[in-house]
């Protein structure tokens, strides 16, 4: 679980990086906040032996509202949510599940995937799409204004 939630708060957290204005000090802490509220959130709700249970409780989502954790961890900058509207993209979803960590910006943005470990007993997670359309497909499908992201690929 460390892997997959540090993945996910290090992707918002470069997200938030890539549109400025925020200092390093403050992202280390957001990055911080948010792992350890993403740690509290899944206590209860991590099955590695079933990744797929609890994948909706765990999903990370801003669609025109603000991700609760997400918004936790801002107001622990001072960032508010029409400051985050600003820096993120207005529809995110972010799947953070038992041995995969993806992602898709606008609803019908390609889904990538940030990490990926095989499961115990030789199961292995669904296989990855191509990783360079998620880069080239990056603005197709999003509502959100146009902003340079970069990638950050994580594999063990």
């Amino acid at each position: 679980m460390r892997t997959e939630i540090s993945t996910a708060a290090a992707f918002v957290t470069r997200l938030l990086r890539a549109a400025g204005g925020i200092g390093e000090e403050q992202l280390r802490c957001f990055r911080e906040c948010l792992q350890e509220a993403l740690r509290e959130h899944y206590k209860h709700h991590w099955f590695p032996l079933v990744p797929s249970k609890g994948s909706g409780y765990r999903c990370i989502r801003i669609n025109h509202k603000m991700d609760p954790l997400i918004g936790k961890a801002a107001g622990m900058i001072g960032l508010s949510h029409e400051r985050l509207f600003q820096l993120l993209p207005s529809e995110l979803t972010l799947w953070v599940d038992p041995f995969e960590v993806s992602y898709r910006i606008g609803e019908d943005g390609s889904i990538c995937v940030l990490y990926e470990s095989p499961q115990p007993g030789g199961k292995t997670s669904k296989p990855l799409e191509s990783r360079s359309s998620c880069k080239e497909e990056w603005g197709i499908g999003r509502s959100s204004p146009s902003k340079n992201y970069n990638m950050m690929t994580v594999s063990s």
